[in-house]
């Protein structure tokens, strides 16, 4: 027998998801405001493209290369055809570049703003759905494209608030950690799940540090929850080549080293010292490895090209533990770290870490055409970047809430609204109490509560005078907490006004 209860749904978001509020969403928009800016600046272009996209488009270039139609929200429609949200931003910009190749101009520059969704398990600081922002070059083959996108993100962090100091962007080039490999003797097919292995490891190096790499370079290596990692196999001699390309990061332990090889090289790198030195340990570490050599020339050339722009070490430097993690990287890769120290959940100091990450990639387009088209770009994670500026105290957005206009009659209401009409018409973002006006006291906790500068009131005897009264609700707080008597009479919480003069009034009070 049925009992009649009604089941309600539960209000909850789902597992993984979040919802953004007032602030949140505005500080989010001036953000990307200011790195559209950038980009606009740079000849870049908008592009929106659809949040789903099918299974085949997507491809297997998802970060677990050994779950490649898995990790993504899927389904399939009523054709047959299987459709999913989209994984990143850079799988639906290789369909729009193979779609659209007879329409766009070459090279294609664009960037692109929006959340992705990603069927993971979540977990503190991880969401299934997230903002990302990208910009690419798809068609330019020279790595003067990967300069100049290692320059633009640079520029972009400044727009919004990094200073200078408190990041650095390290670039680096598969081409050289594929001569490593090649000369540790990690080449053919059947060695592609261990290049895959040392990759993620090397990834790993500024958590796990030297000894956790090598484990996952060796045997493997189990966690502190005790969860074992399979390694790659690797001799300690094949270690021990891979680590050396880590340390070639750290000029200071390479000194000696680079001092033999600086006088030859001088013709061949930059000026700059570090990256020179940098470099010329990478070429001592490729060997002959025709790829590895190739990766390090690509690597003087942007570092050259840098250098003649004013983009020296204090903001971009040669970093050969810079890998990321996706497998569709071709040539050079860079990423974005801030360098400042925040304290975590336990009060500890920690440096706040990566932000934006990218590469060339000269395949991804092939999937569609079978033809290798040269692309390069960076993908900023806005919720991560969003969380420094909060930390920094930079975020830039108004959270004032609306002017608030009270009803102290009802039959009054065109008033009213003809008030917030004039308010929102002279640019004041201003609204009219919806709410029960019999109660005074809720207008303005109303307003309290919505972060209202100002309050607006108008009762029967102001309506005959023709006047109107404005209420500084910022300033009344500060009084009602710490003025004293003097500072009280000196500037009124509140004054009366001509209705006539009700918007020069008000934006006066506004500015004060």
């Amino acid at each position: 027998m049925s009992t009649g209860k009604i089941r309600r749904p539960r209000a909850e978001t789902p597992k993984g998801f979040r919802d953004y509020f007032g602030a949140e969403v505005t500080e989010r928009k001036a953000m990307l405001d200011a790195i559209a800016g950038v980009y606009h600046r740079y000849g870049f272009d908008p592009l929106e493209t659809s949040a789903v996209e099918t299974v085949e488009a997507l491809g297997k270039f998802l970060p677990d290369v050994d779950r490649p139609n898995e990790g993504v929200f899927g389904w399939q429609d009523e054709d047959k055809d299987w459709l999913a949200l989209r994984y990143d931003l850079t799988a639906p910009l290789a369909r729009v570049a193979a779609q659209y190749r007879n329409d766009l101009p070459v090279p294609y520059r664009r960037y692109a703003m929006g959340p992705v969704w990603r069927n993971e398990k979540p977990g503190p600081g991880r969401f299934r759905q997230f903002y990302q922002c990208d910009a690419d070059t798809v068609g330019a083959p020279s790595v003067a494209a990967d300069a100049e996108i290692c320059m633009m993100l640079c520029d972009a962090l400044e727009a919004v608030g990094i200073e200078r100091g408190d990041y650095v962007v390290k670039v680096n080039n598969r081409k050289v950690l594929n001569g490593v490999m090649e000369v540790a003797g990690l080449v053919g097919d059947d060695r592609e799940a261990e290049r895959g292995i040392v990759l993620r490891a090397i990834d790993k190096m500024d958590r796990l540090g030297e000894a956790g790499v090598r484990a996952l370079l060796g045997a493997g290596r189990k966690d502190d929850s005790g969860d074992f990692s399979k390694g790659a196999g690797l001799s300690e001699a094949q270690a021990d080549k891979i680590l050396r390309l880590l340390m070639g990061g750290n000029y200071i332990q390479l000194e000696d080293q680079i001092e033999e090889n600086l006088g030859a090289l001088k013709s061949q790198f930059p000026a700059d010292s570090r990256n020179a030195g940098v470099l010329s340990n990478l070429m001592d570490l490729v060997g002959d490895s025709v790829v590895g050599l190739e990766g390090v020339k690509e690597l003087s050339m942007i570092a050259d090209l840098l250098s003649s722009q004013g983009y020296g070490p204090d903001r971009i430097v040669i970093d050969p533990s810079c890998v990321r993690g996706l497998g569709y990287y071709t040539g050079p890769v860079y990423e974005a770290e801030l360098t400042f120290e925040i304290l975590d959940e336990k009060g500890r100091k920690r440096q706040f870490g990566s932000v934006a990450g990218g590469g060339r990639y000269d395949d991804l387009v092939k999937r569609f055409t079978g033809q290798s088209v040269p692309a390069t770009g960076v993908s900023i994670g806005v919720d991560r970047l969003l969380a420094a500026l909060q930390a920094k105290g930079r975020a830039q957005a108004d959270d004032a809430g609306p002017v608030v206009v009270t009803v102290m009659d009802r039959d009054r209401l065109g008033d009213y609204m003809a008030m917030a009409g004039e308010l929102r018409a002279a640019g004041i973002r201003a609204e009219v109490y919806l709410g029960n006006p019999k109660n005074f006291g809720n207008q303005l906790k109303y307003a309290d509560k919505r972060r209202s500068p100002v309050a607006i009131i108008q009762g029967g005897d102001e309506a005959v005078k023709g006047t109107v009264i404005l209420k500084d609700l910022i300033l009344g707080s500060r009084i009602a907490e710490s003025a004293t008597l003097a500072e009280w009479k000196d500037r009124p919480a509140q004054i009366e006004v001509p209705r006539v003069d009700l918007v020069a009034a008000l934006r006066k009070m506004l500015d004060q």
